[in-house]
């Protein structure tokens, strides 16, 4: 049975030292031993899944735990939260939560705090969609259109990597092997090429 402590920073700098000493005396007081430390530099508005903790759950088994320091330690949307929450429950797969001393682990406790927590979120959701309304309208009321513009966009994400993409294009590299190298998806850098008519120069 795995004991995972999840330790998520938002940059390198910040000092994970009191959540790894938190979760320690939590441990120890709930008789939980052997705990395997995992950090994570990313930021709570990253997707879960797109995070290191993403890879961590999905190597848990049933009955393994996952320790955070606090719930903001999860994610900073009470709906990521309650998507973790839900896929460790549907998992059988423990959480516990150290500074709020919560315990997610198919017992009652837990499945009444998960349900107060999916009416919140979904209250959140409820509200960010009311705004989005309330801004559409104002825009529509000030005459501003609404959607994406038509036609191509004007500069991408790949126009400061022009100079490059055009010596490994004249070099012959292969466009998969430029997309590696730039660091995008293989389908992006194939759409730019052909946007912007690249083609391999001959000297």
């Amino acid at each position: 049975m795995a004991n995972i402590a999840y330790l998520r920073v938002s940059t390198d700098r910040q000092d994970v030292n009191n959540q790894r000493h938190g979760i320690l005396e939590y441990a120890n007081s709930s008789g939980i031993s052997g705990l395997t430390f995992i950090e994570d530099t990313a930021s709570g508005q990253v997707n879960w899944r797109q995070r290191k903790l993403g890879t961590i759950l999905n190597s848990l088994n049933k009955r393994d735990i996952i320790i955070f320091s606090e719930i903001s330690r999860i994610a900073r949307s009470t709906l990521q939260v309650l998507e973790v929450l839900e896929y460790c429950i549907s998992h059988e797969i423990h959480v516990h939560i150290e500074k709020q001393r919560m315990i997610f682990d198919g017992s009652m406790q837990s499945k009444i705090t998960a349900t107060v927590l999916g009416i919140a979120a979904e209250i959140e959701r409820e509200f960010i969609s009311l705004r989005t309304r309330e801004a559409l309208a104002i825009r529509k009321k000030n005459g501003m259109t609404l959607g994406r513009p038509k036609g191509p966009a004007i500069s991408t994400k790949l126009d400061k990597h022009r100079p490059q993409i055009q010596d490994l294009i004249n070099k012959r590299v292969s466009k998969r092997s430029i997309a590696k190298i730039i660091e995008c998806a293989p389908s992006t850098l194939y759409d730019y090429i052909k946007r912007k008519k690249m083609v391999r120069e001959v000297n």
